[in-house]
């Protein structure tokens, strides 16, 4: 079994919390409510800078020159791809890139973000990847999972855009390429005796993964 695979098994219950959500859900057939949707990508436009800063801390952090290389793509990936399609949603709304960089934080997504960023000062490259993991390659999987019913591709499912971003060959190699970084880094320094630090770190950072879907689950069940 693969350490990432190691770490979904002893997170199972935080796992299928995140990536089963009735968020998610709602995605794929259409229904989830327009106000849920929207706070969820206003909240996830200022959790994307506070992640590209985690991966400027990746790069610190790199003990070789291809480590830093590897985070550097992923910062890349955030300033220039994910965070534009943000911008590209909420301009539907009439949101400037200014308005959602002023936008209120809300606790949640500052509880998530304080998590891995203090992970990542605290500890070695390994332990901020791991933090860094559940976002990274959950999406993927996530993404994957909802392209697959019939309704997540139906022109009148307001998500598909976002689906599709997800599901499509671009993110799947950079979720790709982060596991595998991660194996790699995980061969160097999971020693048995830091594995269930890591387990940890890892069951956490799902748990706050959860906590921001539901964020904006509860935003949609109080407008409806």
């Amino acid at each position: 079994m693969s350490f990432f695979e190691r770490l979904k098994t002893e997170a199972s219950v935080e796992w299928r919390a995140y990536t089963e959500h009735p968020f998610t859900n709602g995605l794929a057939d259409g229904s989830l409510p327009e106000a849920a949707f929207r706070h969820y990508l206003v909240q996830d436009y200022l959790f994307l800078i506070e992640f590209a800063r985690a991966y400027a801390l990746a790069v610190y952090k790199s003990p070789r020159l291809a480590d830093m290389r590897e985070a550097a793509a992923g910062l890349s990936a955030i300033l220039d791809v994910e965070m534009n399609l943000h911008v590209k949603l909420c301009a539907e709304w009439g949101l400037s890139p200014s308005d959602l960089e002023q936008a209120p934080p809300a606790a949640e997504m500052l509880a998530y973000t304080r998590y891995v960023l203090d992970a990542g000062m605290r500890g070695d490259l390994l332990a901020l990847k791991v933090a860094l993991a559940p976002c990274v390659i959950g999406y993927a999987e996530i993404a994957t999972r909802l392209a697959s019913r019939p309704a997540a591709d139906a022109a009148s499912n307001a998500y598909r855009v976002w689906i599709a971003e997800y599901a499509g060959v671009p993110y799947q190699e950079v979720a790709a390429k982060a596991r595998t970084h991660m194996e790699h880094l995980a061969d160097l320094y999971a020693t048995p005796a830091r594995e269930a630090e890591l387990i940890a770190i890892f069951k956490e950072a799902t748990r706050l993964e959860a906590d921001f879907w539901e964020m904006a689950w509860r935003t949609g069940q109080a407008v409806a």
